[in-house]
């Protein structure tokens, strides 16, 4: 994926990792940086598939900002996932079984978070959003590419790939444990429509909506190391 831009602004924040001194009441700001990852459910809300939420990955980075006089501290960084899902479909024009075929996603997420202190150090509530620049929907196995889609008479599984690759997200969590080392769980929902590229496509929507919409979600589990 082209993430060059993204990358650029990341590395900007990530020059601001320092020491410094707040000009009034004379309080040390501590910034540094810190990496995570951990294991993702991933879905689609959307009338128009039949969908089934499946495990993944992510990982990622970001720079920190620790300010000791406030209620809240900072963070902005990038992260890389993987997400996997199944969509309902059919193997025969005629078929009646219904198997789920199964697809993944790359994904490059910007985030700037704040982290509302509950208990400084130890517990906090990470709030904010997100820019998101994804791949197309690949499907996994090659054998189901021509595989035809629940809810539509005549649409084939790789027919739905191009979805939309630039997506804004927001994300809640929470972020428990010692200074260094926290666990973190964290929903990400997606604010924009991210099967709105479909609409743009020549699709054969017969027996079913003729306009796609549908809305991510993920689920993340994981933790977080700070330095």
């Amino acid at each position: 994926m082209k993430i060059n831009k993204l990358s650029i602004l990341v590395a900007i924040g990530l020059c601001f990792v320092t020491q410094s001194w707040a000009q009034k009441g004379r309080y040390r700001i501590s910034n540094g940086f810190s990496i995570w990852g951990g294991v993702t459910l991933f879905d689609i809300t959307t009338d128009n598939f039949n969908t089934s939420q499946d495990t993944g990955f992510l990982g990622g980075i970001a720079a920190t900002v620790d300010l000791p006089h406030k209620w809240y501290n900072l963070s902005f960084g990038m992260q890389f996932s993987e997400s996997n899902i199944g969509i309902a479909g059919r193997p025969t024009l005629n078929s009646t079984e219904e198997i789920f075929i199964n697809y993944k996603m790359l994904a490059v997420q910007l985030s700037g978070l704040l982290h509302i202190k509950l208990i400084p150090k130890h517990l906090t509530i990470d709030l904010g959003p997100m820019l998101q620049y994804n791949g197309n929907l690949e499907l996994k196995d090659a054998d189901q590419e021509r595989y035809f889609i629940t809810n539509y008479a005549n649409l084939s599984a790789e027919a739905i790939s191009p979805i939309s690759q630039f997506n804004v997200n927001g994300a809640v969590g929470i972020s428990a444990g010692i200074k260094h080392l926290k666990l973190r769980a964290q929903y990400i929902y997606g604010f924009t429509n991210t099967l709105q590229n479909l609409n743009r496509e020549d699709l054969n929507t017969l027996g079913g909506a003729s306009e796609f919409k549908g809305n991510q979600t993920l689920l993340v589990l994981g933790a977080v190391v700070s330095f």
